[in-house]
């Protein structure tokens, strides 16, 4: 079962309200036109992807949101989702049926893993636009040597995000042997921030928390583990959207967007002032 944590992060509590008047369902093309306003709807508390800072909502996720708007000549209007269970519950919540609290389903949703049998099972769903190709990274100070045999990391304080694949390896592997040196955070970012702030003198967690963790620290002496984690299950995933099924026109659309940003260079500068390396999907080679 695909959840947010089992990618990343992982189960959440409620539902966030995001409400907007007469929408009860998702709309095809022409509807998000005649409307002039596309619903987007982005995981809370998602850093770097979708988060709010000073009482306002930012990210890569709510930035790609504001271009592909754009491009439709349309504004947003861009939805949190506090993640459920697995991101089944999520589609449904926020793409197709609509959750508690009267969240109204989104036109688009971002975030979703781009895999052919997780969209089998969703029909009510096309799942679209794949734009990134996330990994998993390790990443310490000097006095760590990165890409050593990890059960030399015995007695370095190792920080992951609590419940998360980062987590589960650290703690399970290798006989337990680095369960006691393992600190838990509530997001990976939080335990990127940890080295950076000489809390942890390493960290286990997806690339782009990385990679903006460094760059919103000032490019402090942190580097990344070059070779592969012996026994990682994670080879990496595809990351893409969503919407309702009878809303492909919009689905049609938005991948040609993706498309054009990727084969044009939006891609690589939407996610540059974040100091996120923008890595294809897979699945759009």
């Amino acid at each position: 079962m695909f959840s947010r944590r089992g990618l990343i992060r992982g189960t959440g509590a409620a539902l966030a309200l995001g409400l907007l008047p007469g929408r009860g369902e998702a709309a095809p093309l022409a509807r998000v036109k005649a409307l002039g306003v596309l619903r987007v709807v982005v995981y809370r508390d998602n850093r770097p992807w979708s988060w709010e800072e000073d009482g306002k909502l930012v990210g890569l996720d709510v930035d790609l949101a504001n271009a592909i708007a754009a491009k439709l000549g349309v504004r947003t209007d861009i939805a949190q989702l506090t993640a459920d269970e697995s991101v089944d519950d999520d589609l449904r919540n926020g793409v197709w049926k609509g959750g508690l609290l009267g969240f109204t389903p989104g036109d688009l949703m971002l975030h979703i893993p781009f895999d052919r049998g997780f969209a089998a099972r969703n029909d009510q769903v096309a799942i679209v636009a794949p734009y990134y190709r996330e990994s998993f990274g390790f990443a310490g100070t000097g006095g760590v040597d990165l890409d050593a045999v990890p059960t030399q990391w015995r007695g370095r304080r190792l920080a992951v995000e609590l419940d998360s694949i980062p987590d589960f390896y650290l703690v399970g592997s290798f006989g337990g042997l680095l369960a006691k040196d393992v600190a838990h955070y509530p997001t990976g970012s939080d335990a990127v921030q940890a080295v950076s702030d000489g809390k942890a003198d390493a960290v286990l967690a997806s690339r782009a928390q990385i990679e903006e963790g460094l760059h919103r620290a000032g490019s402090p002496p942190i580097a990344l583990r070059k070779a592969p984690l012996p026994a990682f299950t994670s080879p990496g995933w595809d990351i893409g959207m969503a919407v309702r099924e009878n809303s492909r026109t919009l689905g049609d659309a938005v991948e040609e967007i993706v498309t054009d940003m990727a084969a044009d260079g939006g891609m690589k500068a939407l996610f540059a002032p974040y100091g996120v390396t923008w890595k294809p999907a897979l699945a759009m080679g």
